[in-house]
């Protein structure tokens, strides 16, 4: 982003003219947003066609909003809106992600709990969280929870999935009833 792209240019051409040994804590730019900056501009420049980014504040980029709108399968005309925190110790530990709309779905609670493995601090099947992945891998991955990655095998929402199994017409409809009410 372009407020803490150009304070970091700042930082490190300031730094040249300091005498060696000083210090400013003031100018001291975190190894996360050092990261952000660079995951950042390669988001934005390869996001899906299907997802939003959005930084209420531009100096913040460890704080911001996605807004997933599927084009196909379920939840087809729905608008998904996720809060995404990355904390202090990114990348050794995953973002945070909570789904802000009412959803009916195996993988996300109505409580905005979300079931993605590479959200996972540490998972048996080794498909959690590693330092190798960025904001793009959670974004893609929370976009294909609408299609390729929903799973009604291993749910969260334990009473979605069973909804699914018993009568998908049925779980349609509820799905297109909360897109209805919540997720436009």
């Amino acid at each position: 982003m372009l407020t803490l792209a150009s304070k970091l240019k700042r930082d490190d051409g300031g730094k040249t003219g300091r005498a060696s040994g000083a210090s400013d804590s003031t100018h001291r730019v975190s190894i996360r947003d050092r990261l952000l900056t660079k995951e950042v501009a390669e988001l934005e420049a390869n996001l899906p066609s299907t997802c939003k980014a959005s930084f209420p504040d531009e100096d913040k980029l460890h704080h911001f909003q996605l807004a997933v709108s599927p084009d196909e399968g379920y939840y087809q005309s729905g608008r998904f809106q996720f809060e995404i925190d990355v904390p202090e110790a990114y990348n050794m530990v995953p973002p945070k992600v909570r789904c802000l709309t009412r959803i009916w779905h195996p993988n996300i609670t109505e409580n905005g709990e979300i079931c993605l493995s590479l959200l996972r601090e540490h998972s048996i099947d080794g498909t959690g969280w590693a330092p190798t992945r960025t904001l793009k891998d959670v974004v893609w991955g929370l976009n294909s929870l609408f299609t390729d990655l929903l799973n009604f095998d291993d749910p969260l929402n334990i009473d979605a999935a069973e909804h699914h199994l018993r009568d998908k017409d049925d779980f349609r409809n509820k799905v297109q009833d909360y897109i209805k009410h919540y997720a436009r």
